[in-house]
């Protein structure tokens, strides 16, 4: 098929698009390449997949685009119709949330507003989307199901992801777009982002620089590996929703609906403390990290726990990767790709 992945390089539109090339699929790649972080890591991540392509059963044709730019990206559907699209694109992070809140209208709410009239006007056989699990906010249920409410988010990135989730259903309802939301659980792995704690905790150890623990290393997460990651939103893609006729008003189901729309899960199932995931961090680099505890951070909440109960059961797929082969792995990448001068 022809696959529209925007992000493409970033992280998770990395890997979704080389499994998609593995699997001989024709994928076009759409990202900004902005500063957010480093543009050298993502020119690198698209000179990887070039590279890849040459011996691979599919193919990738990258085209740099803002989501923001209503006319291209219509021009883009357009042009390559799509029979597949996976929107991974977003400004990310929640705490630069607070610092810069105009960028996450801008590419959450207005790039994927163009996102769907894309899908809408060239008509396209299913929106795989990224949304998150912070949009569980104050939920304090754990594990955090598809099921729960999720209507008080704690910082404008999960509210924005949120947003998502209802505007793909309102699309969903009107003009019978299928779509699937993901609510991904801090994704962890080889080509990471640079914001995020695995990156930033290496960093930081290897240079003998003191690393921030929040709300005193009691904080959990459930760390889940990029290819988990991966082999759900590939497995999910063909997984068409075409609506739930049991779906009864009285008692809504917020995960599906009467239209073709659906939201799930994609975590370890694992929630693990911050100090443990920072032990394992160190017997990977063989150093020791200097750790400042501080209290918990605005826009934080203190545990994310991942139900993956209605993937498992659409998918015949569970994440499963233990931390401590994944944080190996990263390790080994890292080494690799940022040389090995303080191994």
């Amino acid at each position: 098929m022809k696959i529209l992945v925007t992000g493409a390089a970033g992280f998770i539109g990395m890997h979704v698009t080389h499994s998609l090339m593995r699997s001989g699929h024709e994928v076009v790649g759409l990202d900004n390449l902005n500063s957010y972080y480093s543009v050298s890591l993502k020119r690198d991540r698209i000179k990887t997949l070039n590279k890849l392509s040459d011996d691979l059963p599919g193919s990738f044709d990258f085209r740099e685009l803002h989501l923001e730019d209503r006319e291209k990206i219509s021009a883009l559907f357009q042009e390559i119709k799509p029979d597949r699209v996976i929107h991974l694109a977003a400004q990310a992070g929640v705490r630069y949330s607070l610092e810069n809140p105009h960028a996450y209208i801008d590419s959450n709410l207005v790039g994927f507003l163009n996102i769907l009239e894309g899908c809408r006007h060239n008509p396209t056989g299913h929106l795989v989307y990224a949304s998150s699990s912070s949009v569980y906010g104050l939920n304090g249920e754990l594990p955090f199901s598809v099921t729960h409410n999720v209507d008080h988010p704690v910082s404008l990135y999960a509210a924005t992801k949120k947003a998502n989730e209802l505007m793909a259903h309102s699309y969903s309802h009107l003009y019978g777009i299928p779509t699937t939301g993901l609510r991904f659980f801090t994704v962890y792995g080889p080509w990471g982002r640079p914001d995020m704690a695995t990156m930033i905790f290496t960093k930081k150890i290897l240079a003998g620089d003191p690393i921030q623990l929040f709300n005193h290393g009691k904080m959990r997460r459930d760390f889940t590996y990029i290819d988990d990651i991966t082999e759900g939103v590939v497995r999910v893609m063909d997984c068409i929703p075409e609506g739930n006729p049991e779906w009864d008003a009285s008692d809504p189901d917020p995960s599906s609906s009467p239209a073709p729309y659906r939201v799930l899960n994609i975590g370890n199932n694992e929630p693990v403390e911050l100090s443990l995931f920072v032990s394992t961090l160190e017997s990977a680099l063989n150093r020791k990290a200097v750790i400042e505890y501080k209290p918990m951070a605005d826009g934080d909440v203190e545990a994310t726990f991942a139900d993956v109960t209605a993937l498992t059961n659409l998918t015949g797929f569970k994440p499963y990767t233990p931390l401590a082969e994944g944080i190996g792995k990263f390790v080994d990448w890292y080494w690799d790709y940022y040389g090995a001068a303080d191994k």
